[in-house]
């Protein structure tokens, strides 16, 4: 099949952990009526990766009332959340709850009512297997990871499906930063699950009144939103790099989000989930703000450094790198047109220069944007 062109075929900040356990966040029978099931409560959250976005999602699995261990490779964080409540090294000036307790255990981090897997999407599969032991059946794992494997262009919730089948399966996506969630700044993110009936349980077990998870029952559409965003952000960083203007950046954020809906559509992905949270939602923030790892990295190609200096500077990961190439092939695999992707992709991957490879996208044929989509408008 071919997608053409057109898309057709305390906590810092001053809030106490009482104050953000408010008696108007819905309870788990609450949303269970609402949504028409019966669930049973989940306690006990695992978080699967110490960075700073499994951190920042161990704090609100806390506001939310459960007891959280989270798993950590490095021993350093260990020792700094247990002993200091804080993520020194990935989220640091951070005061962190102290229900918030790591471990070096892995098995510890399994041996609980829902996992929230928050490993770097390249790691995951690893993380998974050795993970697998220490799981009982029927645990739910949340993939809260943002990425596309490479090698295999496997999205996250196939890669745990390959190495985890059998297990419950939801994916947690959205416009968030590490920092701002972790600080206690209102927050709305994707609960995304093919079963209501787990969703509901994963809404009323990690919601709360300012981290607020919409239910979606589109796991696909969540994913590719989390993942496409990452590589579009790097082509905005170099967009304001080069300092080409905020015409150009909506430009490019509104064509990326036509690549990313016919990317979606070919995979079963629903439109409205990517004008949703886990889509557009996410585009917008990766693509505005430099405190977005990708969009920051963007911005340094942009003003000409090269990516392994800036690499290598850095302790936590921009997935766009890794995911780029992904997104290429499996766009290929597919039969969809991303030429922004495919742009960021040859710059990172293929010593594409950046002045010759705008200069390509400029160049492009003129064509309608949504009617009779890639035929040339002829004069």
């Amino acid at each position: 099949m071919v997608i053409d062109g057109q898309g057709r075929g305390s906590c810092s900040g001053g809030l106490g952990l009482r104050q953000l356990l408010p008696s108007a966040v819905p309870t788990a029978d609450g949303v269970a009526r609402r949504w028409g099931r019966v669930v049973s409560k989940i306690e006990r959250v695992g978080v699967v990766g110490g960075g700073a976005w499994g951190t920042a999602m161990a704090v609100a699995a806390a506001w939310a009332g459960r007891q959280v261990v989270l798993w950590a490779r490095e021993p350093d964080v260990v020792v700094a959340i247990n002993q200091h409540h804080e993520n020194t090294r990935f989220l640091p000036g951070i005061a962190l709850p102290p229900v918030v307790r790591a471990t070096p255990d892995l098995a510890e981090a399994g041996a609980v009512d829902v996992v929230l897997l928050v490993a770097p999407a390249q790691h995951l599969r690893a993380v998974c297997r050795d993970l697998g032991p220490a799981l009982a059946a029927g645990v739910p794992l949340v993939v809260c990871a943002k990425g596309i494997e490479t090698g295999s262009a496997a999205l996250m919730s196939e890669v745990v499906a390959a190495v985890l089948p059998g297990a419950p399966q939801a994916v947690l996506s959205g416009p968030t930063f590490a920092a701002e969630v972790a600080r206690g700044l209102p927050t709305a993110v994707t609960l995304a699950a093919a079963d209501a009936g787990l969703g509901a349980r994963l809404v009323a077990a990690l919601g709360s009144r300012l981290f607020r998870p919409y239910l979606s029952d589109d796991p696909v559409g969540a994913q590719i939103g989390g993942a496409v965003k990452n590589v579009l952000a790097i082509a905005c960083g170099v967009v304001e790099g080069r300092r080409f203007g905020d015409n150009a950046r909506a430009a490019l954020i509104t064509r990326g989000l036509a690549e990313m809906a016919r990317l979606g559509g070919a995979l079963g992905a629903r439109a409205e989930t990517l004008m949703g949270l886990s889509g557009l939602g996410d585009l917008t923030l990766t693509c505005t703000s430099r405190q977005s790892r990708n969009m920051s990295l963007g911005f340094a190609l942009g003003e000409g450094r090269g990516l392994a200096d800036i690499l290598a500077e850095r302790q936590s990961v921009a997935e766009g790198v890794h995911s780029a190439a992904a997104v290429v092939a499996l766009a290929a695999r597919w039969g969809v047109e991303m030429p922004i992707c495919r742009a960021v992709d040859a710059i990172l991957n293929h010593g594409a220069a950046i002045e010759e490879t705008i200069d390509g996208l400029l160049a492009r044929p003129f064509r309608g944007e949504t009617a009779r989509p890639y035929d040339t408008l002829e004069p």
